[in-house]
């Protein structure tokens, strides 16, 4: 999985066994791999975000470089486990999403053809099958959009197989670049929804000001004082306040959007400014749970976010009454959460099991996801 964050790849290597075809699915993982990128294809990543000169050609070569660094991935993990790569049913590989805009555009109204919009993750699973071996299963997203739906987020499913409790509201919390809700209630259905941004605005304040690719734990955002009027300002902005289903990513919360409501704030202390964005996430996240779990005793961390110790702390003072703890006191750590989840989902596709939900996605229904490149 490289996700939103853009830091680089976590790979897992996931054994997952049905003592019958009713039974709950056990899941265990077995090794981890994480390869951070360097920064010169972090920034052609970044700079795939928005439009841009030779675009085609760019996102193509960038597709082929994530494919042979995934496969990189999958050599060390099965290093690492002694394994060979014949044990191994198939890799799960979602692509580095740099648009996602469902349900925009080609709409049809003469002819009653409803907007399907699009997602694009560069990938190229035809290379990484021939580079591994192994049967790859890619383009999670689009089933959902040609269904009707948002295509996205992909793991309420996967948060309701392994952090669902019946009789009981469980909240889950994905913090990357971009932050996402899952909320599996008592009665067993699921909403799930993209809160807004995550980690992706800190990250990039504190890369531009520091020269750190990340704030660890926090501590600078912990140094500084929020501005309330930025705040406020990052707060009104129109799409926390637009109902579920919805998905949203870099093609909003990004640079250009975050240089828009600084002007006024332009002679503000940069660990004032990292401090804002850190509450703005917090604030953001606290709310929706507030509004679509209420019920929840708990909240789940899971993301790079987990690990942010300040951003904890911000969460659980939004969240009086509500336990906010790290993915790793269920047993699967934070950085391993998303990357399963894309295991999960290619073991879907090979059973030809549906893993996408109408509650969370607003498609027409259940669908498989997933495209398969044979070895």
């Amino acid at each position: 999985m490289s996700g939103t964050s853009l830091d680089g790849i976590d790979g897992v290597l996931v054994r997952m066994d049905r003592a019958t075809s009713h039974a709950p699915l056990q899941l265990q993982v077995e090794q981890h791999a994480f390869a951070p990128f360097d920064e010169a294809f972090r920034r052609e990543l970044m700079a795939l975000n928005t439009p841009g000169d030779n675009e085609l050609h760019k996102a193509a070569l960038a597709g082929n470089q994530l494919a042979r660094l995934y496969a990189q991935i999958c050599t060390r993990l099965l290093h690492q486990a002694e394994r060979p790569a014949s044990q191994v049913v198939a890799i799960g590989a979602h692509g580095q999403t740099v648009r996602h805009r469902p349900l925009e555009f080609d709409a049809d109204l003469i002819l009653g053809h409803p907007a399907v919009g699009y997602t694009l993750q560069l990938n190229n699973p035809a290379l990484l099958a021939e580079l591994s071996g192994i049967d790859v299963v890619a383009d999670f997203r689009t089933r959902d959009l040609a269904a009707g739906g948002q295509g996205a987020p992909l793991v309420p499913a996967f948060h309701q197989e392994i952090f669902g409790a019946e009789g009981h509201t469980v909240a889950a919390l994905n913090i990357g670049g971009i932050s996402n809700l899952s909320v599996i209630q008592a009665s067993g259905e699921v909403t799930g929804f993209d809160c807004g941004p995550g980690n992706a605005l800190m990250d990039f304040w504190c890369q531009q000001h520091t020269g750190q690719s990340f704030d660890r734990g926090g501590q600078w955002a912990a140094s500084g004082q929020v501005i309330p009027a930025l705040l406020n300002a990052l707060l009104a902005e129109p799409y926390l306040h637009a109902p579920a289903p919805k998905s949203t990513g870099r093609d909003l919360f990004n640079p250009t959007w975050l240089a828009q409501h600084l002007g006024p704030h332009n002679a503000a202390a940069p660990a004032d400014v990292q401090a804002t964005l850190c509450e703005y996430t917090a604030q953001v996240c606290a709310q929706d749970v507030l509004r679509y779990a209420a019920q929840a005793g708990e909240l789940i961390v899971c993301g790079g976010g987990a690990l942010n110790l300040f951003l904890m702390q911000r969460l659980a003072s939004g969240l009086p009454g509500v336990r906010v703890s790290s993915s790793e006191t269920h047993g699967l750590p934070p950085l391993q959460v998303e990357a399963a989840a894309f295991a999960w989902l290619a073991y879907k596709a090979v059973h030809r099991e549906t893993a996408s939900l109408k509650s969370v996605s607003g498609a027409q229904g259940a669908r498989v996801l997933g495209a398969i490149y044979p070895r």
